[in-house]
């Protein structure tokens, strides 16, 4: 059948649809009914789920809080966006476009469940600062599956939600439990979404395995962010056709660096090594390469692997494992920059000055072959002068001496112009084999580390400043200036410790100079912690874009992400437009193809990027609640990070960070001040501040709610 053919056969049955709906004696009907009572062949199912679907996207149709279809009631003036639930019953809704969410008080949720696309109303009357709106209706569904602790309860059961942003258990019969016990880690499927009189219900679609049974915690993190675990047999079967050796073919028409000393220099366990450097110097010119793997080579457009790589958007690093975003025998074999094999690679070779500057550059298609696969370790032991390490490693000693100076130099001059740095310490969390913490510390950044970064962020700008002045098609990387509002209130706050930031009068705007000179002045001090924070939480996020709008963090103009294509596919998308410039094929056509495709690109990359992030700071906190469960009674000497209503947050040494909670505040009467952040007593005037050190106990830890409780030391008390 002809596609037009097929297109004008869907749109009459859609007509068919809204007609039906239109007609007064429509009782409102779920996806089954409607297809009994339409009498749709159970082979044409997915193309009535397909039609209802378009049609709600279309606004014709709504969902009502019980799923059943219905005709839109027009109010097309309603705004719509995702509902994000709360556990205590409120939620939020995100409106792309607007800076901030919408609030939804426990009153106007109206049925609707989380991740739901709704539609609101702003109401005229509200209690807080935050805009308040009212859910006026469900356009769909945004969540078919869920992850819980399976309660059998006689003749039914039902699944305790993982996440608390589902604050209700879902109801399971017995004959949809699939023979899951009491205890039983599982996915269930929502067959209702309940209203304000039924629990949700669902069937059980797969068991995970035990509570107690080892991996199954972060299992269950997994399938709750709905991560992609297993690749597709037909994109395993072409990532094996495709990864071979590099013939002489490959080599056709690229600049063949094989002879330039180069090294790779990564973590220990790390296995896709996607970036090599190389740097010489002469006179006082520094001549630095940052050779990228060449991964479009492997992975062409609309492919398999590039579709599910397009899926994925980025790998995820979870504390026990990774999911690739490409295939093992592609991100660790061919695509891996490994030590003394012919790679094909991108390379970006820049000629700076004393100062850092760029004074001339290429980009260009190129044959590699690394010298040596390095580690942060060996190569910050080198330049303490380990004499060990030296002497292992001498050819190459002068090179990362040579690194050292550049990097020094580049990072004072992008200092300069007022790039900023949060140096927050990132958790190392070591496991045992049963998955059980052993050790949690904070990962340290070293000179080897922070010469990687540089040279990495020398490339992604200037690569993105090249693209920008060609006016091409491309994906950046942009980071927005802060609000406004929450910089005056950042500037209320520090005015306590005598500190203060400065707005462009006029603009209405901050420079980014500004805070970097602030994150100066606290270095050290006590409040640095805090201070760095609260700023931190001023900050927009960044994000992909079409457009090339700046990096406020890094005080730039033009960036993007180059350097990385094995495991971010903005960089694997960017990847092909350079590699169609340099070779003369970014015709009218592709451009126009591009103009097309690359907003969905860089918006689909920004979800999943923050999909991961996520994932990552859950498996990340549930670890660290393992590990202070066997803390319980033992004191411990922090920092408190945050103070609220509710309670002061205290950080110990080790990055984990708990709650001693207001109501534990023993002997006193303690009363919270917003504007100073500070805890004070009413009777003995004992005032707890961000940044004060203080003695705790571990008193609590829950998994399930991955929260750690302290109480004040006996000494603090």
């Amino acid at each position: 059948m002809k596609t037009d053919n097929r297109q004008e056969i869907k749109d009459r049955r859609k007509e068919l649809i809204i007609r039906l709906m239109d007609d007064d004696y429509y009782v409102p009907m779920k996806e089954k009914e409607l297809a009994a009572f339409m009498q749709v062949n159970p082979e044409e199912r997915g193309e009535l789920k397909e039609i209802l679907k378009e049609l709600v996207s279309e606004g014709k149709l709504q969902i009502t809080q019980r799923a059943k279809y219905v005709k839109s009631d027009g109010r097309e003036e309603g705004l719509t966006g995702t509902f994000i639930s709360n556990a205590r019953g409120f939620g939020f809704v995100e409106i792309e476009g607007r800076d901030q969410d919408l609030y939804i008080p426990e009153g106007e949720v109206n049925g609707a469940f989380h991740k739901d696309i709704v539609q609101v109303e702003l109401l005229k009357e509200q209690k807080g600062r935050r805009q308040e709106a009212r859910v006026v209706a469900i356009c769909s569904h945004g969540l078919s599956k869920v992850v819980g602790t399976y309660d059998h309860a006689g003749s039914f059961g039902f699944v305790v939600p993982d996440s608390d942003k589902i604050p209700v258990d879902i109801f399971v019969p017995k004959e949809r439990s699939k023979g899951a016990v009491t205890g039983h880690k599982v996915v269930v499927e929502l067959t209702s979404y309940g209203d304000n009189k039924h629990k949700p219900e669902g069937k059980i679609i797969e068991i995970l395995g035990h509570v107690n049974d080892p991996g199954v915690d972060i299992l269950s993190i997994v399938k709750g962010f709905d991560l992609p675990v297993e690749f597709p047999e037909k994109a395993l079967n072409q990532a094996q056709r495709v990864s071979k050796e590099v013939s002489e073919k490959d080599r056709e028409g690229r600049r063949d660096f094989r002879r330039m000393q180069m090294v790779t220099i990564d973590g220990e366990d790390a296995k896709d090594l996607d970036d090599a450097v190389s740097l010489s110097k002469e006179e006082d010119k520094y001549f630095l390469g940052v050779h990228i793997a060449d991964v479009t080579n492997y992975v062409q457009e609309n492919s398999v692997l590039d579709r599910e790589a397009l899926k994925r958007g980025t790998s995820v690093y979870l504390v026990d494992r990774v999911i690739p975003m490409l295939p093992h025998t592609l991100s660790n074999g061919i695509c891996s920059l490994n030590m003394g094999e012919d790679r094909l690679a991108l390379s970006c070779l820049m000629t700076l000055d004393r100062k850092g500057r760029v004074l001339d550059y290429e980009i260009a298609e190129s044959v590699i072959n690394v010298n040596q696969r390095m580690s942060y370790t060996d190569v910050n032991n080198i330049l303490e002068g380990n004499e060990e390490t030296k002497e292992r490693f001498k050819e190459l000693v002068p090179m990362f001496f040579l690194m050292k100076e550049l990097a020094d130099i580049v990072r004072e001059s992008r200092k300069k112009r007022g790039s900023i740095d949060f140096d927050f310490p990132e958790s190392k969390i070591i496991l045992d084999r049963k998955g059980v913490p052993l050790v949690i510390k904070p990962y340290e950044r070293n000179a080897a580390t922070r010469i990687i970064e540089d040279f990495m962020l020398l490339a992604n700008e200037t690569v993105a400043q090249h693209f920008y002045w060609m006016e091409s098609p491309f994906v950046y990387r942009t980071h927005d200036y802060p609000d406004l509002e929450k910089i005056l209130k950042l500037g209320t706050f520090i005015n306590n410790f005598g500190y203060h930031i400065k707005v462009k009068s006029g603009d209405n705007e901050i420079h980014p100079k500004e805070i970097q000179k602030l994150l100066g002045k606290i270095e050290g001090t006590p409040e640095e912690a805090l201070i760095s924070r609260l700023t931190l939480r001023s900050m927009k996020r960044a994000q992909y874009s079409v457009d090339c709008t700046g990096h406020f963090g890094l005080a730039c103009q033009y960036y993007c992400h180059f350097t990385s294509p094995i495991r971010r596919y903005p960089d694997l998308q960017i990847h092909r437009i350079i590699k169609e410039q340099l070779r003369g094929k970014l015709s009218v056509n592709r451009i126009d193809h591009y103009k097309g495709i690359l907003p969905e690109v860089a918006k689909h990359s920004s979800q999943m990027e923050r999909r991961a992030d996520e994932a990552e700071r859950e498996t990340d906190k549930l670890k660290k609640v393992q590990y202070m469960e066997r803390k319980i009674g033992q004191i411990f000497e922090g920092v408190i990070s945050g103070i609220t209503a509710w309670g002061i947050y205290v950080e110990l040494p080790n990055t984990v960070e708990g709650l001693i909670h207001v109501s534990k505040l023993e002997g006193d009467y303690f009363c919270y001040n917003e504007e100073t952040y500070e805890m004070t007593g009413r009777d003995t005037g004992k005032c707890f501040k961000l940044g004060q050190k203080i003695k705790i106990m571990v008193s609590g830890a829950s998994v399930f709610d991955k929260s750690i409780d302290f109480i004040l030391a006996p000494e603090e008390e």
